[in-house]
Order: structure tokens, then C-alpha cells, then sequence
């Protein structure tokens, strides 16, 4: 009996609270270490990739346009996934939650925050490209480095707003949701979240490149047919158009990558699916999620010659040398 007993406290999270301890979630030690080597990997990487370019942006004079001030933000976002969301991820793969409840709501603040960040960025990308593709020639009274920097300021603002709206009701009663001690559940899906954080972002973006593609497939076609007779004057206009056409065709890969790994965490808990915190089917929906925050400096270095010669000067420390700031990078 007392054998028994010994073994029933060993599987709860807290021994002396027989009754209202959850169970410890034991999983293979290989799917353990498994979870642990890729989180912690991704979550380096991510980091040091973000890093890069936030380092690259702020520091080459040239790089300061509106459009790599979006990049700038969205780096910054990404960045804070690598450094303080993915660690304590891993927190929640242990059989037990045990740093309390407090803690737990707490940590979900900045993970809150970054994402809706990282969704009113790519609005705002969005809405860079369609007016540069779709009225080119009001883009640069239209998007000023000043307006980017008060959308930015305003993207940053609404994030914590939302964050402390949408996680008040847990900071009010922390453990609220906990049906056992041992236990870190927030309630994060509901309704209002899915249109404001998911529904309408998506759309505008969607319904926006939508038009930048249509309107660019049809200038692309435009330039073929008048390529035979051109002016200097023209050719200059054609080069802008062409660059302008590249950078919405790249950012639309940074769209259409964030929206693969987004749509699967919504889609599972619209289809009704309980996401357990710690769960298997939670840490993968999670992982696509922060796995963007990784891909997106990737696409920079396949799609972005600047990056790849930003990423050379700073490693090679050239930086650190006078007036490397004014660097012709483009």
C-alpha cells in the first residue's frame, strides 16, 4: 500500500497536493530530446539571423528607406521571438509547469505582443507595395520615412494595448483556466482574437497583394510591348518600376510564408480542436509560428544583394571602421 502510494506521488507534479496536482505528461526521452535540440537550434538561428539585419538596416545610411523600415520593425519582432519566446517554450515541453501562475500569464505578453506585431507589419508591408506598384507616382509624397515611423510607433503601441486587453481577464485571476496545479493554461482563442488578430489582417493582405500582383503582371506586359523605342527618360522609369516590382515580388514570398506558417495554428483551433499547452499538436502549430521569425532573413540573403553585402561588412567587422555608415551597398 505505501508502495502504491510512492508511486502515485512520483507521477503528480506537486506530492503534497494528492488531490489537486495534475499528472506529469511523460514522453519518450528521444521525442524529449528530439523537441529540445530543434527549439533551441531554431531559436539561435533566429536571433542571429534577425540580429543581422536589424544591425544592417540601422546602421547603412542607404538601407533608410521606408520600406527597410518596415523590415526594420518586423526584424525587431522576430528577434524578440528568438531571444524570449522560443527559450521559455521550452519551458512548456517539462512534464510540469512550476515558476506559478502569475509567471504564466505573464510570459505571455511578449509572445502576444510580437505576434500582433508581426501581423499589423505585414499589413503595413502590404500597404507600402500597393502603393508603390499601384500609384508610383504619389509613392514618395504618399510613404515618408516619417509617416513609416509613426505607423511603426503606432503598430508597436496597438501590440502592448491589445496584449494587456486580451490577456486581462488572466492577470485578473491568474490560474483561472488551470484545471490542476502543475498547469499553465491562458484563455488565448476566442472569437475577438480570431477576427481582429487573424480574419481581418489576413484579408487586407490578401485583397491587397492581390492587386499589387494584377497590376504588376499588367505593367510587366506593358514595358515587353514598348521595350523596342526607348528614351533615357523612359529607361529610367522602366529600371524604377522594374526594382519596385522586385521588391513587391520578394516581400510577397515574406507574405506568402508568414500566412503558411500562421494559417495552421487558426485553423486548428477553429476546427474545434482543444490545443493542450505542452501538447504535441500544440509545440508543432507553435513551431511553424516562430519558424518564420527564422525564414523571414532568409528570404533577405536569396532575394536581397544588399543583405548578403550588409551581412559580409559585419562579419568581416568592416563596420566598426570610420564612416563605414555611408557604404555603397546598393
Amino acid at each position: 500500500m505505501a508502495w502504491q502510494t510512492t508511486l502515485e506521488e512520483a507521477e503528480l507534479c506537486f506530492p503534497q497536493l494528492l488531490n489537486t496536482s495534475c499528472k506529469k505528461r511523460i514522453r519518450p526521452q528521444a521525442e524529449a530530446m528530439l523537441i529540445y535540440i530543434v527549439l533551441s537550434s531554431i531559436s539561435l538561428l533566429t536571433a542571429a539571423l534577425n540580429l543581422l539585419v536589424i544591425i544592417s538596416i540601422s546602421h547603412f545610411r542607404q538601407l533608410h528607406t521606408p520600406t527597410n523600415l518596415l523590415l526594420l520593425s518586423l526584424a525587431v519582432s522576430d528577434f524578440l521571438v528568438g531571444l524570449l519566446v522560443m527559450p521559455f517554450q521550452i519551458l512548456f515541453t517539462e512534464p510540469c509547469w512550476l515558476l506559478g501562475d502569475l509567471v504564466c500569464v505573464l510570459y505571455y505578453f511578449i509572445p502576444a505582443i510580437t505576434l500582433c506585431a508581426s501581423v499589423v507589419n505585414m499589413v503595413l508591408i502590404s500597404v507600402d507595395r500597393y502603393v508603390a506598384i499601384c500609384d508610383p507616382l504619389h509613392y514618395p509624397t504618399k510613404i515618408t520615412a516619417k509617416r513609416v515611423q509613426i505607423c511603426v510607433f503606432l503598430c508597436w503601441g496597438l501590440s502592448v494595448f491589445y496584449s494587456i486587453g486580451f490577456l486581462y481577464d488572466n492577470v485578473k485571476q491568474p490560474g483561472k483556466y488551470n484545471s490542476c496545479y502543475g498547469e499553465c493554461v491562458i484563455n488565448i482563442i476566442g472569437a475577438a482574437d480570431l477576427v481582429l488578430n487573424f480574419v481581418i489582417p489576413i484579408t487586407a493582405i490578401v485583397i491587397l497583394y492581390t492587386r499589387v500582383f494584377a497590376v504588376a503582371v499588367s505593367q510587366a506586359r506593358a514595358m515587353r510591348s514598348h521595350i523596342i523605342s526607348v528614351t533615357m527618360k523612359h529607361s529610367s522609369t522602366v529600371t524604377v518600376k522594374k526594382s519596385e516590382m522586385k521588391a513587391a515580388r520578394t516581400l510577397g514570398v515574406v507574405v506568402a510564408v508568414f500566412l503558411v506558417c500562421y494559417c495552421p495554428y487558426y485553423c486548428v483551433s477553429l476546427s474545434g480542436y482543444e490545443l493542450v499547452i505542452g501538447s504535441l499538436t500544440e509545440i508543432l502549430v507553435g513551431l511553424m509560428i516562430f519558424f518564420n521569425s527564422c525564414l523571414n532573413p532568409v528570404i533577405y540573403a536569396l532575394f536581397y544583394p544588399w543583405f548578403r553585402k550588409s551581412v559580409k561588412l559585419i562579419v568581416t567587422l568592416e563596420i566598426l571602421q570610420p564612416h563605414s555608415c555611408e557604404a555603397n551597398i546598393l
